[in-house]
């Protein structure tokens, strides 16, 4: 449990004062939209997103960030960002300017900026490597899936748990070489496939709402980063998830050690990943299955944005009108 200062801190920083910070930095990415300028893109979302929490009045550690200390200039793992807090309580940061900076620059859906805020020490430190993930929504027996299990075991223990066949399942999976044998051994099952470009927190998230997004499963290969920004949406709505990092070559390994996780065996569920409160805002880019993408008119600019905190499971959908697009220089 946090200390009476650390939860009082977090409380306030739960504040509609972050989805200003997203909303910022996605009218910022937005500038950039179809452009094919992935860097530029990039560089003015994370400036926009670094100037807005240094307003925030908050003591931050950057936990998920753009890399390691001498990686970035800016949200690099370790860095304290904030206006700084009266309390001196701390707290946790992961921040993604953009998810899904080739959709932004392409003006291809479901690119979003997020940014998560937890108790301190909660969130998994993890390195700049992959993560293989599966992750389902809410509502199944704990360890109904596992990612020991082949994709036709896990697949068949969820459609029996829903009360379907195996056929009326679909599986979302970044669309990349690495995934063949994984994209074979699903179609071979008869479950669909819904194969994404880029953008896997929202990919993982979509499990939450199966209805409205077709979604029932999440497997592949990702960002280990990525893995801790969509177990925190998932503790906000609920849902099973379990991420393993994997090391492609020796550097891999050491930074895996150097992350505190040498046993690269070792499989993380959802409540390793985040363990404590925390609050999730991501505002949309593009427009998505999650939030429309912001809407640059001649005399305001529209946004729209999800803000979720795990502790009482609440979602707000966010939609604001910002008539002084000053605000966001």
């Amino acid at each position: 449990m946090s200390k009476s200062g650390e939860k009082n801190e977090f409380d306030r920083a739960l504040a509609l004062d972050i989805v200003r910070v997203t909303e910022a930095t996605a009218v910022a990415a937005a500038q950039w939209l179809g452009r094919g300028d992935e860097a530029s893109a990039d560089e003015a979302a994370t400036a926009a997103m670094h100037r807005e929490i240094a307003r925030l009045p908050i003591q931050g550690v950057v936990v998920v960030g753009e890399g390691e200390e001498g990686e970035s200039p800016i949200f690099h793992v370790g860095e304290i960002v904030g206006e700084g807090s009266p309390s001196g309580g701390m707290l946790d940061l992961a921040v993604d300017p953009i998810e899904g900076t080739t959709l932004c620059a392409k003006a291809l859906p479901n690119a979003m900026s997020v940014l998560v805020v937890a108790e301190h020490d909660s969130l998994l430190k993890v390195p700049p490597i992959y993560m293989d993930k599966i992750a389902i929504g809410a509502g199944y027996p704990d360890g109904l899936v596992d990612l020991d299990a082949t994709p036709a075991e896990n697949l068949k223990a969820l459609a029996e748990a829903k009360g379907v066949g195996v056929p009326d399942l679909t599986v979302c999976v970044l669309d990349r070489p690495r995934h063949g044998h994984l994209i074979e051994d699903i179609r071979s099952t008869g479950a669909a496939l819904r194969l994404i470009g880029d953008g896997d927190i929202a990919g993982v998230f979509h499990v939450a709402e199966p209805r409205a997004t077709g979604i029932d499963m999440y497997l592949g290969l990702g960002g280990a980063a990525e893995g801790v920004l969509a177990a925190a949406a998932l503790a906000c709505t609920g849902g099973q998830m379990q991420g393993r990092l994997v090391a492609l070559n020796a550097e891999h390994r050491v930074w895996a050690k150097l992350a505190g996780i040498p046993d690269l065996a070792r499989k993380f569920g959802l409540n390793e990943m985040v363990a404590g409160d925390l609050s999730f805002a991501a505002t949309g880019i593009t427009d998505g299955s999650l939030v429309e993408g912001v809407q640059l008119g001649q005399t305001a600019i529209t946004t729209a944005s999800l803000v979720m905190r795990a502790s009482t499971r609440t979602r707000r959908w966010i939609k604001t009108e910002h008539a002084d697009s000053a605000k966001f220089n």
